[in-house]
């Protein structure tokens, strides 16, 4: 079953929050090898940074995420708003299932990848008209992920308004096919019809995935697909940090993150 979801005015598609109580914070279940596995990076794995190339790993997590996704017989996924070709170069871990730009892209456990064809005269335009507004405006960011535009102000929070109606603007000529995706400090322009949790399902359907309990733990409102997703197949939803959400558990901070993967690894080490 998948789960419920609404599309709002600019076209994005955005799950149906369940009517559940508050995530628990206490008592998340200590991570099984026999789960399947589906990490956010930024802002779960790693701690956010003013841009994306800024963000850094902790020394041990690379070894967490290796031992995890050998105990777990391959069935760990990352899930990132971030290219598969940049997720490789943090993780240096080029057989890792990965979803890359929310799903657009996609590596299964076998190693093959597939991506969303957004070749567009549509997209190079808004690419055009959003360079020439960064590069009148310091602190914003334009992140070019080659199917998708975002733009970060993590940097300069004042020049949120600017963001979001700049890209907005470029949004309402693009038609249906394109959809606006926010988060924390970042708004993106990507094609309709992929996200976290679609890449859920996708995967769940895959060896060495399917049967298993899913697992996915994230931080961001993007994440939420991934959440209402995994509600629905009756696994754990994790939250990291404060704020709305339809997960069901919730951890504190990355550094609770790397805790409770720790967990996986004592057990994995007996």
């Amino acid at each position: 079953m998948k789960a419920s979801v609404r599309r709002d005015g600019d076209g994005q598609l955005r799950p149906r929050r369940a009517r559940t109580a508050p995530p628990r914070s206490t008592g998340v279940p200590a991570p099984d090898p026999s789960w399947a596995f589906f990490f956010d990076i930024d802002g779960t794995l790693a701690d956010l940074a003013p841009t994306p190339s800024e963000v850094r790993l902790e020394h041990d997590l690379h070894a967490l995420i290796r031992d995890l996704h050998h105990a777990s017989g391959g069935a760990l996924a990352l899930i990132s708003g971030r290219s598969i070709e940049n997720v490789d170069s943090i993780f240096g871990m080029p057989r890792l299932p990965v979803a890359g730009v929310h799903g657009l892209e996609r590596r299964n456990a076998a190693g093959h990848v597939s991506r969303h064809d957004a070749t567009s005269a549509k997209l190079v335009h808004a690419r055009e008209r959003l360079v020439a507004a960064v590069s009148r405006h310091r602190g914003i960011t334009l992140e070019d992920k080659g199917i998708s535009l975002a733009l970060h102000y993590r940097a300069a929070p004042a020049l949120a308004s600017f963001a979001h109606r700049t890209m907005r603007g470029i949004h309402s000529e693009m038609g249906s096919e394109y959809a606006i995706l926010t988060g924390k400090k970042i708004i993106e322009l990507k094609p309709s019809g992929k996200d976290k949790g679609e890449a859920v399902h996708e995967y769940m359907d895959e060896e060495p995935f399917r049967g298993r309990i899913p697992v996915f733990v994230g931080d961001d409102l993007t994440d939420e697909h991934g959440f209402a997703v995994v509600n629905s197949l009756g696994g754990h939803s994790i939250k990291v940090g404060s704020g709305r959400t339809a997960a069901r558990w919730r951890l504190r901070d990355v550094r609770s993150v790397r805790v409770w993967l720790e967990q996986a690894q004592k057990e994995t080490i007996r």
